[in-house]
């Protein structure tokens, strides 16, 4: 039996979809953990009598989401799957890889509505200092050819199963046995971003092997859950996300590095946000960020756990301005 864990927050327009793939795949029990959704997504779950349900009264964040879903299903394979993504095909090829001795985790391929392999949620390698610093620069988008970029996004022309460092979260299956050794996903990647990246890296870190199996297939929109969030929330998480990674990964010089290069890179894009927009929290949601930066190159943790000021109403947070870290569990119907 293979576990499904589907993650939503106002997925209405694609949960269906997603669902019905999952329920054609024999051998496999679907779970959905929604995170406060204010559109029907619980209502279109709760009308399939075969797919269990966990619905959280607040958005515990895509980390703690995945815990929740992995705790409650409590099988040996489980798959993450994004409700912006259809299965195709392949599904047992990745419970194949994911089971072989060593192996940690395992993710398939991607491709777009067109059926065009979905380069940009492809594999990846896990990002050094100086790739980050090249990103938030723009010099990967200006100059993408260069060497770190190749090195942190490469071509796919990967054919057969291969190991890799990162996979993509949005179809990646995962060993029970593994989560557990590494204390499952880190909960402060709040809401999203760099949640699946730390991951993959504690598991590479702790020994386990993560395989590429291109023989199992996702139809996948992308950018689903992200652009349901304002612009000053997708900068203000994305950075802050990237910041904690660089705190718990990267050696002093390259946490400076990074966060120089963030007050150097934001305050650009957001200047220029300013005089387009002449939106005041574009100018707010900055000095928060630089402040982060600072804490960062510091080698010090945030304490206040703060939320965007800029969460739109569609985007539910806890209300009381922090990160959720809680034991796992929930309320889940049958």
């Amino acid at each position: 039996m293979i576990g499904i864990v589907v993650i939503t927050f106002n997925s209405e327009d694609v949960i269906d979809d997603c669902l019905d793939a999952c329920q054609r795949v024999p051998g496999t029990l679907t779970l959905v953990v929604d995170n406060a959704s204010s559109d029907s997504t619980v209502a279109l779950v709760r009308a399939r009598p075969e797919v269990r349900l966990i619905a959280n009264g607040e958005n515990r964040g895509f980390g703690a989401a995945a815990n929740q879903g992995l705790t409650a299903l409590s099988l040996p394979y489980m798959l993450l799957l994004n409700p912006d993504a259809v299965i195709v095909g392949g599904l047992r090829s990745l419970e194949r890889a994911v089971s072989l001795p060593g192996a940690g985790a395992a993710g398939g391929r991607l491709v777009d509505l067109a059926g065009s392999d979905q380069e940009g949620f492809h594999v990846r390698g896990f990002p050094a200092p100086w790739t980050l610093c090249f990103e938030v620069l723009g010099v990967n988008r200006l100059w993408p050819g260069n060497p770190l970029n190749r090195r942190y996004r490469p071509r796919l022309g990967i054919i057969r199963p291969s190991k890799v460092d990162q996979p993509a979260g949005a179809f990646l299956m995962i060993r029970r046995e593994a989560w557990q050794r590494i204390g499952g996903f880190d909960e402060q990647f709040y809401p999203i971003w760099f949640e699946d990246v730390d991951f993959c890296k504690r598991l590479r870190e702790a020994g386990f092997t993560i395989m590429y199996v291109p023989e199992a297939v996702a139809r996948h929109r992308g950018g689903h859950a992200a652009w349901k969030l304002t612009w000053t929330s997708r900068q203000f998480y994305w950075y802050r996300s990237m910041l904690a990674y660089a705190r718990k990964h990267f050696s002093p010089s390259g946490r400076a590095a990074l966060s120089l290069a963030i007050v150097i890179g934001f305050g650009v894009r957001s200047a220029a946000r300013l005089l387009r927009t002449g939106n005041l929290e574009v100018a707010a949601i900055y000095s928060r960020i630089v402040r982060l930066a600072a804490l960062c190159a510091a080698g010090r943790q945030d304490s206040r756990r703060d939320v965007c000021l800029g969460a739109s109403p569609a985007s539910p947070l806890p209300s009381e301005g922090r990160v959720v870290h809680r034991k796992y569990g929930n309320t889940a119907k049958q």
